[in-house]
C-alpha cells in the first residue's frame, strides 16, 4: 500500500520543512516495485538533514540499487511535528522513493552512529507498525538489521535487532541480500532458518543465537553459541580494497547538516588517539 499524494498534501503544509518527506531528490533511484525480489529499507534514526550528510548510507545505497534483484529506499526520523502528525492520521512510517510503508519491505536495515540515537530506533519501529521487541515479531514482519560503528557494542540493542553486520558494509550487504534472496524463493523453515544461513557469513552476529553464562555477582562469565551454524567468535568485517566511490549521490531539497559532496580518499587512521572510536574501528589504514 502506497501513501496516497493527496494524502500527505494535507498534512505537509502544516509540518516544518515539508522538502524532508518529498523524496523524488536529484539522483534518488525508484525502482519497480514489482520487478525486484528484495526490497530493503536503509533507515536512518535521526532526521533528514542528518542522515542525508551520513556517507555511509550513500555508498550502500549506491550498491544495493545497482542490484538487478534489489531495491534499496531511504527513510530518516520525522520530526515532532511531523511524527504527530502521522500518528494523528493513521499515516505509518514510509520510504522516501515509493512511499510504501515500512513494514512492507523485507529487510529494514539502521545504521547506528552514535548511542543516543538507540530511541529513535524504537521509535521509528513503533511508528511504523513493526513489533519493537525482535521475539514478538512474526513471519510476516520485515528483518530488522543493524550496523555502523555502534554495534560493536551490540548487547545494549541486542533484543530488538535480529542481526548486527560487525565491521564494515560494502561487501557483506550484498552477501545478505543474495542470501535473502535464495531463502526468499525456497521459503522453507521460516525467518529461522534465514538467520542460520547469515550466521554463517563472517561479521554477521546474531543475537538469539547466542547463550550469555554469568557470574553469582552478575558479571558475564561466558557467551557461548546456542546452534551449531554460529560462530563462537565474531569477527569485524574488513572491505581489503574500497570500492568505487559512489558518482551520482542524492542531491537534499534542504540545507543538510553537512552541505557539501563527500569524498572517501582513504580508511582507517594511523594516529590511534585515546579519544577517538574510528581511529580505532576502521582499521587498517587504506
Amino acid at each position: 500500500m502506497v501513501i496516497p499524494q493527496q494524502v500527505l498534501d494535507r498534512i505537509l503544509p502544516g509540518v516544518s520543512k515539508p522538502a524532508r518527506y518529498t523524496g523524488h531528490e536529484w539522483n534518488s533511484i525508484t525502482k519497480n516495485w514489482d520487478e525486484v525480489e528484495v526490497r530493503v529499507a536503509l533507515a536512518y534514526p535521526d532526521i533528514y538533514e542528518v542522515g542525508m550528510s551520513n556517507l555511509g548510507l550513500a555508498i550502500l545505497y549506491d550498491i544495493l540499487n545497482g542490484q538487478d534483484f534489489c531495491l534499496a529506499e531511504r527513510v530518516y526520523a520525522p520530526w515532532l511535528d511531523m511524527e504527530e502528525a502521522m500518528r494523528r492520521a493513521g499515516i505509518p512510517l514510509f520510504s522516501l522513493e515509493s512511499r510504501h510503508p515500512l513494514r512492507e519491505f523485507d529487510i529494514v536495515g539502521f545504521t547506528l552512529p552514535y548511542e543516543l540515537n538507540y530511541t529513535n530506533v524504537l521509535n521509528m519501529l513503533d511508528l511504523a507498525g513493526i513489533p519493537v521487541l525482535a521475539a514478538e515479531r512474526g513471519e510476516d514482519d520485515p528483518l530488522i538489521i543493524g550496523g555502523g560503528s555502534c554495534t560493536y557494542n551490540a548487547e545494549p540493542m541486542a533484543r530488538f535487532f535480529d542481526l548486527f553486520v560487525i565491521g564494515e558494509g560494502e561487501e557483506v550487504v550484498l552477501e545478505l541480500a543474495r542470501a535473502y534472496r535464495e531463502w526468499k524463493r525456497e521459503k522453507k523453515g521460516g525467518k529461522a532458518d534465514f538467520l542460520r544461513r547469515a550466521a554463517q557469513i563472517e561479521g554477521i552476529y546474531v543475537p538469539r543465537f547466542y547463550r550469555v553464562r554469568y557470574h553469582d555477582d552478575g558479571t558475564v562469565a561466558a557467551v557461548e553459541p546456542a546452534v551449531p551454524e554460529a560462530r563462537p567468535r565474531i569477527v569485524k568485517r574488513v572491505v581489503e580494497a574500497l570500492p568505487p566511490a559512489p558518482t551520482k549521490l542524492v542531491v537534499p531539497y534542504v540545507e543538510a547538516v553537512h552541505d557539501r559532496a563527500t569524498i572517501e580518499i582513504q580508511r582507517g587512521c594511523t594516529r590511534g588517539c585515546r579519544f577517538c572510536q574510528a581511529g580505532v574501528i576502521y582499521r587498517p589504514l587504506r
